[in-house]
């Protein structure tokens, strides 16, 4: 996976801005490593590996005593969540808020569904149409990077605006890029919306789709 979360590439960013340096920290590297390996787990469904790569990633960044960077750990964790409908607080964030900069608090506040307008600048350029009140499949779909269009369905879904094209958004996305939690999430979610419309048939057809992704070592 090349393309992760803003906040992933903000830590691959301070590793690269290292490089004029005599040699990197071995935190950095190792820290950028595991999370690297901890998304591709999460979104595989691989939860022994993920859990091992998120802990390890954790370690590495706690040995600095810089809650901001733990904390960006904790929000990628999240990302991950919300783009896997899986809607729950943020725990691991919400241990280290006091001691986070705005931007980190301004998006824990994004992916819970409770962006204030006055912190829509501070979140990452991709997101920011998508906090705004009319917010809809064609802002989900202008985004270019993957994993952020689906974190951006998973706010939609989480505050009640995702339409039935953005989860369709959400569910070509996760299969484009074979990205089994996150596909099996979306494809429950239309499966559940078309049972409460009585269309039998559709809702069949989508847990076949489930079933034939479940089939898969």
């Amino acid at each position: 996976m090349k393309r992760i979360a803003v906040l992933l590439l903000a830590l691959a960013l301070a590793v690269a801005a290292c490089g004029s340096r005599p040699k990197t920290p071995e935190w950095q590297l190792n820290a950028h490593g595991a999370l690297e390996r901890y998304v591709e787990a999460f979104m595989a469904g691989n939860s022994r590996v993920e859990s091992a790569e998120f802990s390890r990633a954790r370690d590495e960044l706690a040995r600095t005593g810089d809650a901001g960077l733990v904390a960006r750990a904790e929000l990628t964790r999240c990302a991950l969540r919300v783009a896997s409908l899986v809607i729950e607080p943020c725990v691991g964030f919400d241990a280290l808020r006091v001691d986070t900069p705005p931007a980190e608090r301004a998006y824990a506040d994004y992916l819970a569904g409770k962006a204030l307008p006055q912190d829509v600048q501070l979140l990452p350029t991709a997101h920011r149409a998508i906090a705004a009140a009319g917010a809809d499949a064609t802002a989900v779909k202008a985004i270019v990077d993957p994993l952020s269009r689906l974190v951006a369905a998973g706010v939609l879904a989480e505050t009640g605006r995702a339409s039935p094209e953005v989860l369709q958004l959400a569910v070509d996305t996760a299969s484009a890029q074979g990205w089994r939690r996150p596909l099996l999430a979306w494809l429950g979610a239309q499966a559940r919306r078309a049972e409460l419309a009585g269309a039998q048939q559709e809702a069949q057809r989508l847990r076949r789709r489930m079933a034939l992704v479940l089939s898969q070592p």
